[in-house]
């Protein structure tokens, strides 16, 4: 009898053990026995929700389907859905359709592999013709999530997932960390509160800025005006994040609630944000970009007029959804407070277009396009590259618990908890979010080939239809008022990377 009660408890003691020693699963290092249930509802959970529940398509943010799609690609196992759409398409409002072509070109090469090669068919900072100058390896990059936001683990792994994949890694605005060194070329953040260079006072610091850029691989400085999650209102990083550690690589005061202006004090309007920009680029000879949610269309309207004479100007636009994000908000403004990120970025393209400046420029779209469908609908609009973010957080092993405000991410993403943060183990999550990234990347490669062209940024508005239910379907161009010939780079450009992919261009 004695033995008989001591062995489940030895085997428990047991699992136990393991759970802790090993590197692959965060949550069952953090929470040993009792994490397992968590992956075993999710193994039952088709099963379950044929009776009971939610289905796949009801969870928001990210649905369970897109969940799985994106946990299955960053392990590399099998991603592929079976017997149909769990959608309802007869009856979805805005229900994107991709037309495929019967007769194209011939396939790209690699397009079934996940080491499929996507660069940009345009080269950043090349129009200004700024000094560092280059064109990115990838169309799909990691956006900013910050050192304080996120652990130094997370960051860690997701800059050395980006340089697996081959692709960018935004700081985020809370400055260039020891976990942004991890191999991963990187584009640097500039929010309002200048972490990073920023003197005594908090004001703008252009020789600390040229300091942090040659000490790490940055390639292009973003300006952060406003983020989807919360546009107009400035960053907080809570007290409890505020460590040490973060407290240094800031400049902020150590256990005290961080909170960004929700203005830039180094400019004050259009005019004086691009001579700005112009002192930034010439002083360290980078591209210089801006990134912001889409509200009031003022702002816009002036910097296109600014740029319309070509002697100042920005070398990218950063067009971030209002579909929110990772950072942390008050709930009207997640919700309702800037525009959805394909009517925000298709009113700010068509501005660009109009005067025609949009070759100009090098546009990104940010705002739930880590799912392939999301990201060619971005691509048709005119985007040359997208960014991830939560997505990128799946794939290193967030489950959506949405605690990120907290400092109890339990899967040690979110968080500056100790216990927590050593859960996640940097280097196995490093390979997750590098073949999320790659998986992503060939899944867009496949859907350019069945619409008969190379590369992603060369669909056009005309090869995707968007339902209205079984009524009727409009063309995504005349969705969003697109005149013919947006959405696609230069000609020039169509042509440069048609031959780097060694495809042919399917042109309007």
């Amino acid at each position: 009898m004695r033995w008989s009660r001591a062995l489940p408890a030895a085997g428990i003691a047991g699992l136990a053990a393991y759970d802790v020693a090993q590197r692959r699963h965060a949550l069952l290092r953090n929470f040993p026995v009792v994490g397992h249930l968590r992956y075993l509802l999710e193994a039952i959970g088709p099963e379950l929700r044929q009776y009971i529940v939610s289905s796949n398509e009801e969870e928001r943010p990210f649905s369970r389907n897109q969940r799985r799609w994106i946990y299955a690609s960053s392990k590399l196992e099998n991603n592929y859905f079976g017997f149909g759409t769990d959608r309802d398409t007869e009856y979805l409002d805005g229900y994107p359709i991709i037309k495929q072509r019967t007769f194209a070109g011939a396939v790209p090469n690699g397009v079934h592999s996940t080491d499929a090669v996507i660069p940009s068919a345009k080269v950043l900072g090349g129009p200004r013709g700024r000094a560092r100058a280059f064109r990115p390896a990838s169309v799909v990059n990691i956006s900013g999530m910050s050192f304080g936001a996120l652990s130094g683990n997370a960051i860690g792994a997701l800059n050395h997932g980006a340089a697996l994949a081959d692709c960018l890694h935004n700081t985020g605005e809370g400055g260039l960390s020891p976990y942004h060194r991890r191999g991963g070329d990187l584009i640097l953040q500039i929010g309002t509160g200048y972490f990073g260079c920023r003197d005594d006072d908090g004001n703008f610091d252009l020789a600390k800025l040229c300091d942090v850029v040659s000490s790490g691989p940055v390639r292009a400085i973003e300006v952060k005006l406003s983020q989807g999650a919360k546009p107009g209102l400035g960053g907080l990083l809570p007290g409890a994040k505020v460590t040490p550690e973060i407290s240094e690589i800031r400049g902020i005061p150590v256990g005290q609630d961080c909170a960004s202006p929700s203005r830039h004090t180094a400019f004050h309007d259009v005019d004086s944000m691009l001579d700005w920009v112009e002192r930034v680029a010439d002083a360290t000879g980078l591209p210089v970009g801006v990134k912001s949610a889409v509200g009031n269309l003022t702002f816009w309207q002036e910097l296109v007029a600014a740029m319309g004479n070509g002697d100042r100007g920005v070398d990218f636009v950063t067009v971030d959804g209002g579909e929110g994000g990772t950072g942390a908000a008050p709930l009207i403004f997640s919700e309702a407070v800037s525009l959805p990120f394909r009517i925000g970025f298709a009113r700010v393209y068509a501005l660009f277009a109009a005067a025609g400046i949009a070759e100009r420029v090098t546009f990104i779209g940010s705002g739930k396009l880590g799912l392939p469908d999301n990201a060619i609908v971005a691509f048709a609009l005119g985007c040359d590259m997208v960014n991830i973010a939560r997505e990128a957080m799946m794939s290193i092993g967030c489950i959506q618990a949405q605690k990120c405000h907290t400092d109890k991410c339990p899967t040690g993403i979110a968080t500056q908890n100790q216990w927590l943060t050593h859960g996640l183990d940097p280097e196995s999550k490093a390979s997750r979010a590098a073949n999320y990234i790659m998986t992503l990347r060939r899944d867009l490669l496949k859907v350019s080939e069945a619409c008969g062209v190379a590369h992603p940024g060369l669909i056009t508005p005309d090869d995707l239809e968007i339902m209205h239910g079984q009524a009727f379907a409009m063309p995504l161009a005349e969705v969003f008022g697109y005149q013919p010939g947006w959405g696609t780079p230069s000609e020039a450009d169509r042509a440069a990377i048609t031959e780097l992919m060694g495809g042919p261009a399917h042109l309007p």
